[in-house]
């Protein structure tokens, strides 16, 4: 009993500290901390210290599939056709076919094998760091990866999409603040279609529009979210969300691709002819 009684005095002390006046104040000033001058979400380097953000590999990202939506199709097609493998992901019958063609070859013709930069939401997947560089006064924010030297440019100046001819890797990016500043939301078009949403062959179109909101729940951790909407490959919107964790004192460093892709040189097609080079 006496050991009951003391654990429950401790208890009651942990309990009083984290609620007592100075408790509230750490925690409001910890919140505070994570916000710029003009009261939106900070997601950079806070005041005094250096770091970046790790990125995860995430190999398929339908593992982080978010459930989908009622009756959100979008007036398209409300028979979801997966391969075997993936119930949860709304293929339709020729994405379902190249995706698990894909699969079957080992990824065998992934764009980014060819030292193409990795477009839409897969810059997120890559086990490399980044950087988020926010300057408010620009009404910009720089999304910098390490992976491919790649860096995207948002737009947070009301501006409407652009569009090219031929679309572009990484699309054009226009976003604003929500939640009352707590989330960036940044909407995305204008792609091109050569390359994949993911390391596991999951294809997209042109047609292909996501919105990602980043969020900032801890000190050391940044949420991501990504609503993928191809009405060309997949039946209806689909979403997938993460965690990423922050890296005190990390940096991004020099990535270089082109120099040393021995992986093309030994490429050969399904019919075992070289894709590239001749013997």
């Amino acid at each position: 009993m006496r050991t009951l009684a003391f654990l429950a005095v401790i208890l009651g002390a942990m309990t009083a500290a984290l609620s007592s006046p100075q408790s509230r104040a750490s925690a409001g000033r910890e919140s505070e901390s994570l916000l710029q001058a003009d009261g939106t979400v900070n997601l950079g380097p806070l005041h005094g210290e250096k770091g970046v953000w790790e990125l995860d590999y995430i190999e398929n990202m339908a593992k982080f599939v978010s459930a989908a939506p009622a009756n959100n199709s979008g007036g398209r097609s409300r028979v979801v056709k997966g391969s075997a493998g993936e119930p949860q992901t709304p293929f339709m019958p020729w994405s379902a076919a190249v995706y698990d063609y894909n699969v079957g070859n080992q990824a065998k013709y992934d764009p980014e094998s060819f030292c193409l930069p990795p477009g839409g939401p897969r810059l997120f997947t890559a086990p490399y760091p980044m950087e988020i560089v926010q300057t408010p006064d620009q009404k910009r924010v720089f999304l910098i990866f390490e992976v491919s030297h790649a860096w995207r440019e948002v737009y947070l100046d009301g501006r409407e999409h652009a569009s090219t001819k031929d679309g572009t890797f990484f699309g054009h990016s226009v976003g604003r603040y929500e939640d009352g500043g707590k989330t960036l939301k940044i909407d995305i078009t204008d792609f091109n279609e050569k390359t994949w949403l993911d390391f596991a062959g999951h294809p997209h179109t042109n047609k292909l529009h996501v919105v990602e909101k980043f969020t900032r729940p801890a000190r050391d951790l940044l949420h991501y979210e990504a609503l993928i909407d191809d009405p060309g490959a997949y039946t209806r919107p689909w979403t997938v969300a993460w965690d990423i964790k922050w890296w005190p004192g990390g940096q991004l460093d020099e990535y270089v691709c082109e120099e040393n892709n021995r992986y093309i040189r030994t490429l050969k097609d399904d019919f075992g002819v070289p894709v590239f080079f001749s013997k």
